[in-house]
Order: structure tokens, then C-alpha cells, then sequence
């Protein structure tokens, strides 16, 4: 798994995308507006013919319009979360005697404890993606502002790393980093 976000692109392109339509369209609006362009007449009615639309039409309208923005909101909100999806790993190594099932959180869940302990981490999320045949580990880790990046890096490749592998019976875990600061100032004791 080369990607973690896989739909990223796509959802980014689409945005930008529809986000140069509604610019265009209201660079259109306002250029009618002040009659700088002059393919529509600024003072013509939107409906056309002199009666109003049917009440059923403007309630249709309305139901429309407030549906499609909740499906917005929802696609706007989803592309916050970059959490790659986890699995429930299956061990079935003798499949007479029963199966160990693991969830990739659970098994994840020591390992961030630990990591969050390290000298200038102020926040840690990991997110253990893929099979036990291909796992990926995803990390979030928030630096408090003394936080030195390169000894939590070193540390994690010395201390955490092997002891997550060593716990999982794997080889090898690609992961990624983001590195994070944090806003807030810690505690300093002197």
C-alpha cells in the first residue's frame, strides 16, 4: 500500500474543480451586475413570464438545495480525516485449533502510549493499516515547542520501532511520519 490516502486526489481535483465553476459563475453574476458584460439584461426577471413559481416548486427547491449542502458538508468533513482504514488481523496458523483475531488499533494502542512518553511529544496517533502480510503504520506525532524532531526520530527507530515489530512478528513496518508543533507552550521546571 503506496498510498494512504488514496482518494486525496480525486477529491482534491473535484474541489478545485467545482471551486473554479462557483468562482466563474459568480465572476459571471457580478459582471452582469454592473453590466460589464452584456449577455443578459441585469434587470430581467430570473423566471421568466409575470406569475410567481408554484409553492410545490420553491419547496422542491428548497429540499434540494438544503440536501445537496448536507452531502457538501459531509464530503467537506470527510476529507479532514486521513486516518488510512485498519483491519482486523486473522491468525490462522492451525485453523483445527481456533483463531487469533487482533485489531490493528489494539495493536497499536501500547505502542503510542509509549511513543506519547518520549521527551517532547506532546500528542501521538499511529494507525496500523494493511495485512499482516503488508502492514503500513501511519504516524501523527505532536511536538511539544522544545521538541527536538531528530532525537524523537533516532529514539523511535532505536527503542519503539523494534519493540512494535518484535510484539507483531514482523520483519518489516513501512511507516510515515507527520511531525506536528504544538501551538501551546509546555511547562518548563527550572
Amino acid at each position: 500500500m503506496t498510498d494512504l490516502n488514496r482518494p486525496a486526489r480525486l477529491n482534491r481535483t473535484v474541489l478545485a474543480l467545482l471551486g473554479l465553476a462557483l468562482l466563474a459563475a459568480g465572476g459571471f453574476a457580478v459582471a452582469t451586475h454592473f453590466q460589464r458584460l452584456r449577455l443578459l439584461d441585469p434587470d430581467s426577471p430570473l423566471v421568466p413570464g409575470p406569475t410567481r413559481p408554484p409553492t410545490w416548486a420553491l419547496y422542491v427547491t428548497a429540499a434540494v438545495a438544503v440536501l445537496l449542502g448536507l452531502l457538501i458538508l459531509r464530503w467537506i468533513l470527510a476529507q479532514v480525516v486521513r486516518r488510512p482504514p485498519t483491519r482486523t488481523w486473522r491468525f490462522d496458523t492451525d485453523p483445527d485449533r481456533g483463531r487469533t483475531e487482533l485489531s490493528a488499533d489494539a495493536a497499536v494502542a501500547p505502542f503510542t502510549e509509549e511513543l506519547r512518553t518520549y521527551p517532547g511529544v506532546h500528542q501521538a496517533h499511529a494507525t496500523l493499516a494493511g495485512s499482516h502480510d503488508d502492514p503500513t503504520l501511519a504516524l501523527v506525532v505532536t511536538l511539544a515547542q522544545d521538541g527536538d524532531p531528530g532525537q524523537i526520530r533516532e529514539r523511535l527507530e532505536a527503542d519503539g520501532l523494534p519493540r512494535l515489530r518484535q510484539a507483531l512478528d514482523l520483519d518489516m513496518v513501512p511507516v510515515s511520519m507527520e511531525l506536528r508543533f504544538s501551538s501551546t507552550a509546555g511547562l518548563r521546571l527550572r
